[in-house]
């Protein structure tokens, strides 16, 4: 008996959808620029803070009212640049372009799908999108656990995980509904969903403990936020750029 065995040519699989390779294509794109563009806002803003933080942390400074036998206040600022430890500021580099790849795949696909829906997408629209990412990943779980310096003593790190994703998934979801619902019961539930994460509080120890001066703690949450809103910003306007070029293209 003989059997006939038949080869497979490459026109019996299906091409790649246009679509996807160019959603994933400026997702690529997208994510590039704007973590390197968060990792330039860090460098300017957040690290040289998060620098002088360590140093608090590892006692070589003192805050006059953490230690009653420090003579005087430490003076303000890094004792180095960021020249020093270029090998840590890479990884820095590294892991915001990962990071913001990973942001830029997932803010494409609801992008995607919401043009679908019939919602123009634009750049100055992606601007918005991106913004809105910043509240749901950033924002909007930093009103309950605000970025934190060097030695800050907190909570169990679990519950405040729990509720960090309870509040990002919350945030989204009360976005969402608010932006795309055309029912006002649902900008309502969406409301909710919102506020409700806050209103049950975010795990804090039962006291306050802080070894570095208040003023570079709250420098050091608004400095994180705003390089986190600007490269955000970015990332919705190159994503909403990209994936409208490509589709003229």
């Amino acid at each position: 008996m003989t059997v006939r065995t038949t080869r497979a040519t490459p026109s019996h699989f299906p091409a790649t959808d246009p679509m996807t390779r160019h959603l994933v294509t400026s997702a690529l794109f997208a994510g590039l620029a704007a973590g390197l563009m968060a990792a330039l806002l860090q460098f300017w803003l957040v690290i040289p803070l998060l620098l002088e933080g360590e140093l608090y942390e590892s006692g070589v400074r003192a805050h006059f009212a953490a230690s009653l036998s420090a003579p005087v206040q430490s003076p303000a600022g890094p004792a180095f640049g960021l020249t020093q430890d270029i090998s840590r500021h890479l990884l820095t580099a590294g892991f915001n372009v990962v990071a913001f790849t990973g942001f830029a795949l997932i803010l494409m696909a609801f992008m995607a799908f919401a043009e679908r829906a019939g919602h123009t997408l634009t750049p100055r629209a992606g601007i918005i999108w991106g913004l809105s990412g910043f509240y749901v990943m950033q924002f909007g779980p930093a009103i309950g656990l605000p970025p934190e310096l060097p030695g800050t003593i907190a909570a169990e790190v679990s519950p405040r995980q729990i509720w960090w994703i309870t509040a990002a998934i919350a945030s989204g979801l009360g976005l969402a509904l608010i932006a795309f619902s055309r029912r006002p019961a649902l900008w309502l539930i969406g409301l909710i969903a919102l506020i409700l994460p806050h209103i049950f509080g975010a795990p804090h120890l039962d006291t306050y403990f802080g070894i570095a001066p208040p003023e570079l703690s709250a420098l050091f949450v608004t400095h994180s936020l705003a390089a986190a809103a600007g490269a955000w910003a970015t990332l919705g306007f190159l994503a909403a750029y990209f994936w409208t070029r490509a589709k003229r293209a």
